[in-house]
């Protein structure tokens, strides 16, 4: 067998994160060896964050030419998926083909490996016959794969994911959505807006379960308006397919019946592929668990979706950044040198020169998340459910956006609300709920509140712009109670 190729850092997994991982420790002059069996970018480019919203922007557009008649005379619209199609096959995905991203890779100075890589033993990597032996750590970026529940029958039938769902060039005439989270409930509205019949099946009581019970409620009720129907409390049990189209079984002697089959019932890493085993690893965890420094185990770094805290883009780089700066710290170590690559300029100024005490910690209090529903549901920190399940002294502020100055104005389309949740006892906020035409750009104030915990007595005293949106969360913190 070959000796293994020394290297300095080994990056498994080239999504969102860990190609942000690998290109700067290149260009800090380390050398890099990156691994990608699929795309590199990930699941955020081709399928995920620039696609969906690329359908949704579409999606909106139509919806909005409809209001013309509640606001401004008449106006007919006559949906095309095809401009849609073609946008995302060719503006944004290269028709899934990542050559662009290899480049913009091994352009930093990395290089870049196509394969299969699992561990091999302490700090090794094997991809196919070759073995790298990594000096300064390995970091895993594999990211998740849709989840996708063991229900009789759907095994070996053309159902749908996410990619399919991205990928279509011809809509189909029903749809079937299996699961009423984030992502089932933006492309049911996507898909209704363009004149697909779509149906709902969520098994728990409400959609955007994991969100406020407010937002739920005017997220079904929004879809509902465009014409979705959906059933809450409903397990699926059984699905059968004819060949030409699907029939869904459910609780209760349901049944549901359309041509296409979307299942988006959550996501999950595939660990067992990664050979944790070699190195004492628990391969059966359904995620990879880190550290506040994103440290699986010495010499092992994790980023992105496959730690669990969070399927965001966002989350995988502000991981990233933290990995960046351990990896940098420990090779400083190593080479008893304040920076190992002679570049630690190149690499966020100080951050390449960092000493360990002042490498980043992972802090999740304030992570936003945004379902980009028309309207946005947009949050961040805790709900007020898991503000009193953690014993914390909730105070409620609640404003409906069609009572502020700029709902009122905006009149169609202005469903929403703001509600934060705050600790009486120290006087912060600690979550916060904004739903509106805007509500993931109001959000980014309530995040700066949570994350740096202003005090709710200086947000009350700051001037908020009129008339905004981001106005009613002046008249949410009046009704704090």
């Amino acid at each position: 067998m070959a000796e293994p190729e020394v290297v300095d850092v080994v990056v498994v997994g080239l999504g969102v994160g860990g190609e942000e991982v690998a290109g700067r420790l290149a260009e800090a002059g380390l050398s890099v060896v990156g691994i990608e069996r699929d795309l590199v970018g990930g699941e955020c480019p081709y399928w995920g964050c620039i696609p969906s919203k690329m359908m949704i922007r579409a999606a909106n557009a139509i919806a909005e030419a409809r209001r013309v008649d509640g606001l401004a005379g008449t106006a007919q619209v006559q949906p095309d998926w095809a401009p849609v199609a073609k946008r995302i096959r060719e503006e944004a995905t290269d028709n899934w083909d990542d050559r662009v991203a290899v480049e913009r890779f091994t352009g930093r100075g990395g290089r870049f490996v196509r394969g299969d890589a699992r561990l091999d033993g302490p700090g090794r990597v094997r991809v196919g016959e070759q073995v790298f032996q990594a000096r300064h750590g390995i970091v895993f970026g594999t990211g998740t794969k849709p989840s996708v529940p063991p229900i009789d029958g759907l095994a070996g039938t053309p159902y749908w994911t996410n990619h399919q769902a991205t990928e279509v060039a011809e809509l189909p005439e029903s749809l079937l959505v299996l699961g009423g989270g984030a992502i089932g409930l933006e492309l049911a509205q996507v898909f209704v807006r363009f004149g697909v019949r779509v149906t709902v099946v969520e098994a728990l009581d409400r959609v955007l379960a994991i969100e406020e019970p407010e937002a739920s409620e005017v997220a079904a009720a929004a879809l509902r308006a465009d014409g979705v129907q959906i059933h809450t409390g409903v397990k699926a049990e059984r699905v059968s397919h004819d060949g030409q189209g699907f029939t869904l079984h459910g609780s209760g002697g349901t049944e549901f019946t359309a041509e296409r089959l979307l299942v988006v019932t959550g996501r999950r890493a595939h660990l067992e592929e990664l050979g944790l085993d070699t190195v004492g690893l628990d391969a059966k965890q359904r995620f990879l668990p880190v550290d506040d420094r994103l440290r699986v185990t010495d010499g092992i770094w994790a980023v992105g979706d496959v730690t669990g805290e969070g399927a965001f883009t966002h989350i995988a780089m502000y991981q990233a950044a933290i990995v960046i700066a351990d990896v940098l710290d420990h090779a400083r170590h190593a080479h008893g040198t304040p920076d190992p690559s002679g570049t630690a300029n190149m690499v966020g100024g100080a951050m390449g020169a960092a000493s360990e005490a002042s490498v980043p910690r992972a802090d999740y209090r304030a992570l936003p998340r945004v379902t980009f529903t028309d309207p946005e549901v947009g949050a961040v920190g805790l709900t007020e459910h898991q503000a009193r399940q953690r014993g914390i002294n909730v105070q409620i502020g609640f404003t409906k956006l069609g009572t502020s100055s700029r709902g009122w104005i905006h009149q169609v389309g202005d469903d929403g609300f703001i509600k934060l949740v705050a600790d009486a006892n120290t006087g912060v906020l600690v979550g916060a709920t904004s739903v509106g035409p805007a509500g993931g750009e109001v959000l980014s104030g309530l995040v700066v509140a949570v994350h740096a915990a202003v005090p709710v007595i200086q947000l009350r005293r700051m001037i908020y712009a009129y008339p905004t949106f981001h106005r009613a969360i002046e008249d949410a913190l009046r009704s704090l109670k």
